[in-house]
């Protein structure tokens, strides 16, 4: 059974927004129920601190040993910080996806706007 924490937002795309303590900034990864489909994470390619998406934008690429996938903004704003411990590290993701194995911190376009996200309930339910 995968790990869905209650405090998090996730995407029906598999990707979670975590809360920070700046309001309008959030961490965004990968869900434990995806670093699991995917397997042994051997590359992430992530955008540079400053980059602007919109929301379902796609923000990098994370390959693991059975293949690569996109990874989709889940709202729109600013990056403000990437990860750079991925680099040497990918299976951070696998390890710990909620924790040191972040992707992205995100200064949201429109703070507070979790819209269209589901909650870990309904995420829980997507994914079984």
């Amino acid at each position: 059974m995968a790990n869905v924490p209650a405090d998090l937002h996730y995407t029906p795309d598999h990707e979670y927004v975590k809360a920070t303590a700046d309001a309008g900034v959030v961490i965004v990864g990968i869900t434990d129920y995806a670093q699991d489909q995917l397997g042994d994470v051997v590359f992430v390619e992530l955008p540079k601190a400053g980059a602007t998406f919109g929301a379902h934008d796609v923000f990098g690429t994370i390959e693991a040993v059975k293949a690569v996938s996109e990874l989709f903004c889940p709202l729109a704003g600013q990056v403000t910080e990437v990860n750079s411990r991925l680099d040497g590290e990918p299976g951070l993701v696998n390890s710990d996806p909620y924790g040191d194995g972040w992707m992205i911190k995100l200064k949201l376009a429109n703070p507070g706007d979790t819209t269209g996200l589901l909650s870990a309930e309904a995420y829980a339910k997507q994914i079984g």
